[in-house]
């Protein structure tokens, strides 16, 4: 099927929505992994910019994300969030979040950094999470903290704020 200039045109009209996936994991105690970038202040999850133009989903760009930075190819469990979060000089973000698992000790000592990416992991105790984590982010891995202790469905979020 060829594309008409006419359809060609509107698609290019739509408005652009930026996509985003990464991945929720936990050591024993609870603790959540946090990533420390290099190229802006503050810390992250294990995740990315989702290929859209490589046909990628949400979950593979996130599987995929989690082994370049982190280098663990793990599968992913279930869709614990997602979050519409409005852009400041920016498209909106459509951000998914996912659960890792509960990575073991032999887990965290294969951890090895996306040296271009990043400068540090660290695991954080969940009341500590807001202090690394501020703004929708934040909120956003607290609510899929909160889907995984109640065996709750996948979280709804704008701005890391529950809609529904």
């Amino acid at each position: 099927m060829t594309t008409t200039p006419d359809f060609a045109t509107y698609i290019a009209s739509l408005p652009r929505v930026l996509a985003g996936a990464a991945a929720l994991f936990r050591d024993d105690e609870g603790r959540v992994l946090l990533v420390e970038p290099n190229y802006r202040e503050g810390w992250a999850l294990p995740g990315g910019t989702i290929e859209s133009d490589d046909g990628e989903t949400p979950r593979q760009g996130a599987r995929r994300e989690t082994l370049e930075e982190i280098g663990l190819d793990r599968e992913l469990g279930r869709l614990l969030a997602v979050d519409w979060v409005h852009g400041t000089g920016r498209p909106p973000l459509v951000a998914y979040l996912y659960d890792g698992g509960v990575l073991t000790e032999t887990d965290l000592k294969a951890i090895r950094l996306q040296e271009e990416e990043l400068l540090s992991w660290r695991l954080v105790a969940r009341e500590d999470l807001t202090a690394h984590l501020p703004g929708a982010l934040g909120r956003r891995v607290l609510a899929a903290l909160d889907v995984l202790a109640a065996g709750s469905h996948t979280a709804e979020l704008e701005n890391g704020h529950r809609v529904a």
